[in-house]
């Protein structure tokens, strides 16, 4: 953690919405004129697209049907801690950027599913914004929790996730629904051992909740709305948080425990904007005082 160069992480698996919740952090950058420095988890994998084909057929063939995106040996994890040791301290970062699709292609002049060149980015900014799967991660050889001031996760129920990731790779990426459920059995041994733990370390949580029936999830055509949802907020620590003034601005919100706030999840927004604000500001201002 650092007073001069804050870092907030955001925290979620493949589907999980972590990008929706990096557009309204965004909002409230621009709302509150802050300068932040992006930091994408998918830089830090290991292989490009096709490379991480050509490993996981190198794995399957050995036998291991379990290499995944969520695991450490398919990720640059020390180079991830090294990013974030570095903003921690000095404020500069040493990163890259994974293209996605073809807009990006164009933008970055690279083929999607390959990265651009490394980058040593030390411009002037407020603090880092870090989105994606291992921006609390611990393990025996790294610990990236240490190093970010507010740690964000999002979790929706597992069913709800897979729904988003079938939609969303079917539709956006071509896959076939067998291809999806494919990655996503020999992603778990992964998802258990180093994406749930992360949700232990988090400040906030965010877990939706659909309200409709999804039992099934690999044969769901459509995914829930936020208007056919609840979102759960869970504080790892609740001290500060004015619960009576955010169930007053957040109608039909209550309490479930001392440290959980439930609301209607088409509220999901006006919550973050109310509770993350403050938040950092807090850091921002004590940034500036330091």
């Amino acid at each position: 953690m650092s007073t001069r160069f804050p870092i907030i992480s955001v925290t979620g698996s493949s589907g999980a919405g972590t990008t929706t919740v990096k557009h309204t952090f965004e909002q409230i950058f621009r709302r509150e004129a802050l300068r932040s420095l992006s930091v994408e988890g998918d830089a830090f994998h290991r292989h490009d697209r096709e490379g991480m084909q050509l490993a996981t057929a190198a794995r399957e063939r050995d036998g291991d049907r379990h290499f995944s995106h969520f695991g450490p040996e398919a990720n640059l994890l020390p180079e991830l801690e090294a990013a974030f040791r570095s903003y921690s301290e000095r404020g500069t970062v040493r990163t890259r950027h994974y293209v996605h699709d073809e807009a990006e292609a164009q933008r970055y002049q690279r083929p999607p599913g390959t990265f651009t060149e490394w980058q040593d980015v030390a411009n002037e900014t407020d603090l880092m914004f870090y989105e994606g799967l291992h921006g609390a991660v611990v393990t025996d050889s790294v610990d990236i929790a240490r190093w970010a001031d507010l740690k964000i996760g999002v979790v929706p129920v597992i069913n709800l996730e897979w729904i988003q990731k079938l939609n969303r790779d079917r539709d956006t990426r071509g896959y076939s629904t067998e291809a999806v459920t494919d990655t996503i059995l020999r992603r778990m041994p992964d998802y258990v051992n180093y994406m749930c733990p992360q949700f232990t370390r988090t400040d906030i949580n965010f877990q939706r909740v659909p309200t409709v029936d999804t039992s099934n999830p690999f044969i769901a055509r459509y995914i829930p709305t936020p208007e056919e949802s609840i979102v759960v907020i869970r504080f790892r620590d609740p001290r500060g948080i004015d619960f009576p003034y955010l169930v007053s601005m957040i109608h039909d919100s209550f309490m479930s425990r001392a440290n959980s706030l439930v609301i209607p999840g088409g509220k999901l927004d006006l919550a973050m904007q109310l509770m993350l604000t403050p938040l950092i500001h807090r850091l921002v201002e004590r940034k500036r005082h330091a």
